[in-house]
């Protein structure tokens, strides 16, 4: 049986994961240009998350990021899970060659990296308790939004999952 330590972790990695989304840009030419700077300003992201053996639930996270002189992005964010306290989380992201970024988030251990594939983005990195979250933001052709697909995996099981939208506010 999974126990609720295990269970807290997981949810809160997969609200960490609801956020990566808040990286990157909502349509395929901007990403070509300038991708971080789709998150200068404000942003917020809905999701509906599903943690084995819970109930599912709502999460709502809001973004406030600036492109810093080095063309590199610092976004604070205001995360609130349903039924939770709200919490903050702060990113770094960098282009480190074409179509590839890599990063910092308060919740990963170790580096958060991102590779554009085919317009949409894979996320990819670790969180504790060995889980391994992968997120994949798909643009939509509005250019002010984008669809959030997140699995998280322990020893390889789907351990949780979610389904949002970020945008631009």
């Amino acid at each position: 049986m999974i126990g609720e330590s295990y269970l807290g972790r997981a949810r809160k990695i997969v609200g960490c994961a609801i956020v990566c989304a808040a990286i990157l840009p909502a349509t395929a030419d901007a990403g070509v240009r300038q991708p971080l700077r789709f998150f200068e300003g404000r942003t917020e992201m809905q999701a509906v998350v599903k943690v084995i053996m819970k109930k599912p639930y709502r999460s709502r996270t809001l973004g406030s990021g600036r492109i810093l002189g080095d063309g590199s992005l610092a976004l604070l964010q205001q995360v609130y899970d349903e039924g939770q306290a709200p919490e903050q989380r702060r990113w770094a992201v960098r282009q480190v060659a074409p179509g590839r970024y890599s990063g910092s988030m308060t919740d990963a251990v170790g580096p958060v990296s991102v590779d554009e594939v085919n317009g949409s983005y894979r996320f990819r990195f670790r969180m504790k308790g060995n889980l391994a979250v992968e997120q994949w933001l798909l643009p939509a052709p509005d250019g002010n939004s984008a669809q959030s697909k997140l699995t998280v995996r322990k020893y390889g099981m789907k351990v949780a999952s979610s389904v949002g939208t970020v945008r631009r506010v």
